[in-house]
């Protein structure tokens, strides 16, 4: 029996004359779970393409259970026991759960080809039982959550007889306590014979499942190491080529003036009585659990939830905000989460990305300066250094971190004073991370007042200068910098208003 389940020697594949993947190699031991850590852009995506079949390699050699294979298509992966799980779940929205994870290998009548659908909701009903799933094969997909949804994905794999499972960014959309769901899930496939691959930005998750991790960088083979082998640091130089000594490099700043104050801000069902200050050169971190309405109240004060009661002062007038131009003609700009279905236009030029918010800047009578527009779109891509061939490239053929710094450069061309971030560094790699924080620490010393909504305590905790923590749509504590510590502000997000956990 082979030492591997899967191994790939020599792997190249370029596109259009540049490397994807150089010389990659990369072995999976059966039962374990097996790390694949790189920045974007490092080839990790290809890599996984090319095992799952929907690319050829141009060079190089696959192997599965010691014998050469070639993977010409997903077919043949799905053949050879191979099956992939993706960030953005891929399903059928209107059919049910057992339809989904029986599409295209329906169990049908032996000479009528007839499907047995008792048969096909019982065996359904089993692989989410054995996945500890609770929630019927008869429902909808997409009644379910994202994380349920993974679970039907994890089922469907399950029900190919899948050996090798690779797992794309499983826990990018997911709680705490879902990612924790996961986990166990995981581990349970790994016990039962499994062996997986596991591509994560989230160094916190390697450390938790894996046993081994490989990194690429560059389309190149870095090394392979026991996880108990490597350090953080280590591993961070390996992916990025350099020590990361300040991830987050906040700037000491002299509070300006008070620039914002949103005094008992509600809206029926979401949030209610909100309150705090913002000041120019301040970040504000806005925390708390999924669920506490740290975004709802954010877009109230960008126009696009208006507030059923409260006010909103801007440098000390009150003003009156319905709409998304209002905030920004007011100096109001906003970050949302989901940059690629929010934040941009994929199937744009970066240069009509970067200038859409203020195309009136770029116009005269009807008429676009298009010179004046690519000049304002090349300097702000070199200001944030963002990594394009130009600026005529595809927002859709960047990395998720130089999507997020288009983003940033679509917000500097209008004239803002307080810049909301909703959870700016969100799915993007260590090295991106890096640089991002220092954009945001680099608008604070320029004066802007940011509010940064974030998940992450290392960053709510390592880049603000005062923290708001939120629960169940109410405002629970605000620290200063120096007083604000990771056990107080769980506490703050955990408790219930009789100080009992939340179940």
């Amino acid at each position: 029996m082979a030492e591997h389940i899967l191994e790939l020697r020599g792997i190249s594949k370029a596109f259009s004359g540049v490397k994807a993947l150089d010389n990659v190699q990369f072995q999976l031991r059966r039962g374990e779970i097996h790390a694949l850590m790189g920045e974007n852009g490092a080839g990790k995506s290809t890599l996984v393409k090319i095992i799952t079949g929907v690319h050829l390699p141009d060079e190089g050699e696959i192997y599965v259970e010691g014998q050469r294979v070639h993977i010409r298509n997903p077919n043949d992966a799905k053949k050879l026991g191979i099956a992939a799980i993706y960030q953005h779940v891929t399903c059928y929205p209107d059919l049910t759960v057992t339809e989904n994870i029986f599409m295209g290998h329906e169990i049908t009548q032996k000479y009528s080809n007839k499907i047995l659908w008792n048969e096909m909701h019982s065996e359904a009903e089993k692989l989410l039982e054995s996945l500890g799933a609770k929630f019927d094969p008869r429902s909808q997909m997409g009644s379910l959550s994202i994380a349920q949804q993974q679970i039907v994905e994890i089922a469907k794999a399950l029900s190919t007889n899948a050996k090798i499972i690779i797992m794309d960014e499983p826990t990018a959309a997911l709680t705490k306590r879902e990612c924790e769901e996961l986990y166990r899930i995981t581990e349970q496939l790994r016990d039962n014979g499994a062996s997986i691959i596991l591509i994560s930005h989230r160094i916190e998750d390697m450390y938790r499942l894996a046993d081994r991790v490989t990194v690429l960088r560059d389309a190149k083979y870095i090394g392979t190491w026991d996880i108990n082998e490597i350090s953080r640091e280590k591993l961070i130089f390996a992916m990025v080529g350099r020590e990361i000594t300040q991830l987050f490099p906040k700037k000491q700043v002299e509070k300006g003036p008070e620039i914002l104050r949103v005094e008992g801000l509600t809206k029926a069902g979401l949030f209610a009585d909100v309150s705090f200050t913002l000041h120019r050169g301040e970040i504000l971190g806005l925390t708390g659990l999924v669920g506490a309405g740290r975004t709802e109240v954010c877009q109230s004060i960008f126009g696009l939830l208006p507030p059923d009661k409260g006010k909103i002062y801007l440098e000390g007038k009150e003003v009156k905000i319905d709409s998304p131009w209002k905030a920004m003609e007011l100096g109001i700009g906003y970050l949302p989460e989901d940059r690629q279905k929010q934040g941009l236009i994929l199937q744009w030029e970066i240069s009509k990305n970067i200038t859409l918010p203020a195309l009136e800047r770029f116009s005269k009578r009807g008429w676009l300066n298009v010179k004046k527009e690519i000049k304002t779109a090349r300097e702000l891509a070199q200001k944030l250094n963002i990594k394009a061939k130009n600026v005529f490239a595809l927002a859709s053929n960047l990395s998720g971190g130089n999507q997020q710094k288009v983003v940033f450069a679509k917000l500097l061309t209008l004239d803002l004073k307080v810049i909301i971030l909703d959870e700016p560094t969100k799915g993007v790699d260590v090295g991106a991370k890096s640089s991002i924080h220092e954009i945001i620490s680099d608008l604070a010393q320029q004066g802007y007042g940011i509010i940064m909504i974030s998940s992450e305590m290392p960053e709510i905790l390592g880049m603000s200068d005062r923290i708001v923590v939120m629960r169940e749509g109410r405002v629970t504590a605000i620290f200063d910098r120096k007083d604000a510590t990771q056990e107080a502000i769980l506490e703050a997000a955990m408790v219930n208003k009789d100080n009992t956990p939340i179940q």
